[in-house]
């Protein structure tokens, strides 16, 4: 099967092949529902889904998806934040003793009970879009200051907001002090600010600003690298954004308590008008930025970006043009709507075509497997020793520029016999309850080829048929 498109029509034409061809296709579009817009199928799944793949995915887009409550009221990024940078003023140990306490109580904890949600989770497609934007507004745990806090970041400035207006995700993510520790904002200053002129004396040198958060913004987060900005605009938002900091940076002003929330600083901000893709932005400290960021989220550049990287992520790893034009021109005219950009991504015909077009990554096959499993109880070593040995880690990405998400990223003969090697250990652990064929049937059947089924059937124990069903090339993609 190797990925290609299935064929669902026989040699007949009787109107009971035609009724096998239309309960084929409805079962392979469950399939798709399941496994390109969820998380992987359980057992049970499938009659949920059944009759309405579409309008089931439709009905889990809301204006408010948020986590439930046992995980949506751990500490706040602020909260956590606040711990480390007031430990800060102890000296280096106590900020280090701080960073590793906080990995500990806060880090750890909720990224186990995060993977358990979406392996339980009864609105996966939900659960992918938040993954989706946390990889486009990546961020890394290499920064240890900032790191314990990062699941509360992907809880305040992304979920809320993966059905709402992108310029409000937008501003949500740039602002936060998490993605400002980042991208080192936090080290920006303007040239002619207060402390850029401090610096400037004392250095000797002429460079203040940092221009990584404004690069990444233009070039990942909002036009893209052909969208047609320059350097100077690279500088020149660089400007607009220096003063972006949060609580404890101005110590010189009397502000030592460190809190962790966002914090404007006049004292670093560059003065005077910015002109940024041939527009100039008058002076007006915080809000400046906001509106350069407001006018880039609703740019043509960046509704073409993000329709290539949505379209390339439910459709195709060479996103077909037709589909990247009908998304773009859905989010320019619905403002950056993202649950109408998210309803036009489910009606694309093109997404139904193929069940088998995408590979699976390391966190999807890691979710899909456990789900598949119905293991909801799954311990930080069942989710985090595969994901590190599959090499996805979560949010641990090489660079600001996100996990790669297409089959040359993921499938290379090493990766794939890790991915083997864990399958089989992992149906070493599930009850001889478990029976091969029907569970076959719950989670690869509409696109399981004969040569799997075979296998399967011939396998020499329980555990190996179980095996090879999760090694299979049907489980591996989406």
């Amino acid at each position: 099967m190797g990925g290609g498109a299935l064929t669902l029509t026989g040699g007949s034409s009787g109107s009971g092949d035609r009724g096998d061809r239309r309960r084929g296709m409805r079962e392979i579009a469950s399939f798709i529902a399941l496994n390109r817009f969820g998380l992987g199928a359980a057992p049970g799944d499938e009659a949920h889904v059944a009759g309405d793949p579409r309008g089931w995915l439709q009905a889990q887009i809301t204006p408010d998806p948020r986590y439930p409550l046992v995980y949506a009221r751990r500490r706040s990024s602020a909260d956590i934040l606040h711990a480390i940078f007031s430990a800060r003023q102890e000296g280096a140990e106590a900020r280090a003793a701080a960073i590793r306490r906080a990995f500990r109580r806060e880090y750890n904890p909720a990224m186990v009970a995060r993977l358990r949600l979406m392996i339980a989770s009864d609105t996966p497609f939900v659960d992918r879009m938040t993954l989706f934007w946390s990889n486009h507004f990546t961020l890394s745990t290499t920064r240890r200051v900032s790191a314990p806090a990062i699941p509360a970041y992907e809880r305040e400035a992304i979920r809320p907001h993966i059905f709402g207006r992108f310029s409000d995700m937008l501003r949500a993510v740039i602002s936060h002090p998490c993605m400002l520790i980042y991208l080192d904002n936090v080290a920006s200053a303007g040239p002619n600010s207060p402390v850029g002129r401090r610096q400037i004396r004392r250095r000797g040198t002429a460079q203040t600003l940092n221009e990584n958060l404004a690069r990444e913004v233009l070039e990942l987060h909002t036009l893209g690298v052909t969208g047609g900005y320059t350097q100077a605009d690279i500088i020149a938002l660089a400007k607009a954004l220096s003063g972006w900091g949060h609580g404890g940076m101005d110590a010189d002003e009397g502000e030592t308590e460190g809190h962790g929330g966002f914090a404007f600083l006049p004292r670093y901000h560059e003065p005077g008008a910015k002109t940024v893709l041939g527009r100039r932005y008058e002076e007006a400290g915080v809000a400046e930025g906001m509106a350069i960021l407001d006018d880039l989220a609703r740019h043509p550049a960046t509704a073409q970006h993000i329709a290539t990287k949505l379209v390339r992520h439910f459709v195709a790893d060479d996103p077909p043009a037709a589909a990247v034009a009908q998304i773009a021109t859905v989010f320019r005219d619905s403002d950056g709507d993202l649950g109408a950009v998210s309803r036009a991504l489910i009606n694309l015909d093109a997404a139904w075509v193929d069940p088998l077009a995408k590979v699976k990554s390391p966190i999807d096959y890691v979710l899909s497997v456990h789900r598949a499993s119905e293991r909801i109880r799954a311990t930080r070593a069942d989710l985090f020793v595969p994901l590190q040995a599959l090499g996805q880690l979560p949010f641990s990405a090489p660079s600001p520029q996100g996990w790669g998400d297409t089959a040359a990223d993921w499938i290379a003969p090493e990766s794939l016999m890790r991915r083997i090697e864990w399958a089989r250990g992992f149906a070493a652990t599930l009850p001889a309850t478990r029976h091969p064929e029907p569970f076959l049937e719950a989670v690869i059947g509409p696109v399981a080829s004969a040569e799997t089924r075979t296998w399967v059937r011939r396998a020499p124990s329980h555990d190996a048929a179980l095996a090879l069903i999760f090694a299979s090339p049907e489980f591996q993609r989406r």
